[in-house]
């Protein structure tokens, strides 16, 4: 009973840290760290003691690593192109972004992290293409993104 009730309350915890982490992200385009370690921790947590979880545990480490190696390519990579064109240009991938892939894959693992990835990107350039948005809050889609990714995991593979 206790076991259960400890996984439920360490899954609301997570969802709680998950919205907070949208909210704030979409609100002033910034990824408090006070909500992505308890995130990542419990992660971890889950990964490594959670006995039916979807990845195993060097499948989350993969997952995390190249999250934070992929996120981190792509923002060197756009900051490089940016400033060539522009040297005042602010960096479009901050920090914050990079850990939550990391912290994305960890859950996710590597299969996972891929269709988060493809489904946020694609759900943050519709949005962005609507609202004609040259800055896009990209943890409310990655989240959206990894919400259907579990779902996808846990029942339909």
């Amino acid at each position: 009973m206790f076991f259960y009730l400890f996984w439920a309350f360490l899954f609301v915890a997570a969802a709680l840290c998950s919205w907070l982490i949208s909210t704030v992200d979409f609100r002033r385009r910034i990824i408090p760290d006070a909500y992505l370690l308890p995130l990542f921790l419990i992660g971890l947590l889950v990964v490594t003691f959670f006995p039916h979880w979807i990845c195993s545990i060097q499948n989350a480490v993969m997952g995390a690593t190249l999250g934070y190696i992929l996120s981190a390519a792509i923002g060197f990579i756009f900051d490089w192109i940016g400033h060539k064109k522009n040297p005042n240009s602010q960096i479009p991938i901050g920090m914050g972004d990079i850990k939550l892939l990391a912290t994305g894959g960890l859950w996710l693992g590597t299969n996972g992290l891929a269709i988060a990835l493809v489904v946020s990107c694609i759900l943050g350039g519709i949005w962005g293409a609507r609202k004609k948005q040259h800055f896009i809050p990209f943890a409310p889609f990655f989240i959206t993104g990894a919400i259907l990714a579990l779902i996808i995991l846990a029942f339909l593979v």
